[in-house]
C-alpha cells in the first residue's frame, strides 16, 4: 500500500511539476508586439531588464490595478523594471478600440508604462508571448482572468506569475522585483 501510494504521488508531482527550469528555445526578447498607438514594440529593447506584463481590461473589477502598475513603473523604471500592460477582451471586458483604452488609462490612471494595442492572452488566438509563455511555463502562464501577472527576468524566461488577486505592489511581487534588480 505503501509503494502504490508513493507511485501515486510521484506521479501526480510529474504531472504538476513547474516547467520553470524548460529548455526555451526562444526567450521573451526574441518577439515583438504592437503598442497602443500602432508602433512596433521590440521586446529585445527590454533585453536585461525583468518585465512585468500584466493582461489588462478597462471594465474589469481588478481596474485599480493600474494604480499599483504606475506605482511600480514610477518607483522602479530607473533601475531597470519594464512594466507592460496588455489590455485584452479574452474575458470580455476590454474596450473596442485602442484609442478608447489609451485614453481610458490616461485620464482615469495617468499611465504612462508601455501599453500593447488589445491582444488575445488565451486560446488558439493568443498572442505569440502568451503561447510562448505556456509553453515553457506550463498552464500556471496562461491568464486565469484579467490582471494576471507574469514576472520575466532579465534572461528572457518566466520567474513567476501571480493571480489576478494579488496587487502589482503586493510585499511578494516587490521583493522578487527588487531580488532581479539586484
Amino acid at each position: 500500500m505503501k509503494n502504490l501510494f508513493i507511485f501515486w504521488l510521484t506521479i501526480i508531482m510529474i504531472f504538476f511539476k513547474s516547467s520553470s527550469h524548460a529548455d526555451y528555445e526562444k526567450i521573451f526578447f526574441d518577439f515583438k508586439i504592437n503598442s497602443i498607438t500602432g508602433d512596433v514594440i521590440d521586446l529585445k529593447d527590454f533585453k536585461g531588464k525583468p518585465v512585468l506584463i500584466v493582461n489588462t481590461a478597462s471594465y474589469c473589477g481588478f481596474t485599480k490595478q493600474y494604480n499599483d502598475m504606475q506605482e511600480l513603473w514610477d518607483k522602479y523604471r530607473e533601475k531597470g523594471l519594464i512594466v507592460l500592460g496588455i489590455p485584452s477582451n479574452s474575458f470580455r471586458q476590454e474596450m473596442k478600440n485602442n484609442n478608447d483604452v489609451k485614453e481610458f488609462c490616461e485620464v482615469n490612471f495617468n499611465i504612462n508604462f508601455p501599453l500593447t494595442e488589445i491582444t488575445d492572452v488565451k486560446g488558439d488566438n493568443a498572442h505569440e508571448i502568451y503561447k510562448w509563455a505556456k509553453a515553457n511555463y506550463g498552464k500556471s502562464a496562461v491568464p486565469k482572468w484579467n490582471f494576471y501577472k507574469i514576472l520575466v527576468n532579465k534572461d528572457g524566461k518566466i520567474e513567476e506569475t501571480y493571480a489576478s488577486l494579488t496587487k502589482p505592489t503586493s510585499n511578494k511581487i516587490i521583493k522578487k522585483i527588487e531580488s532581479l534588480l539586484n
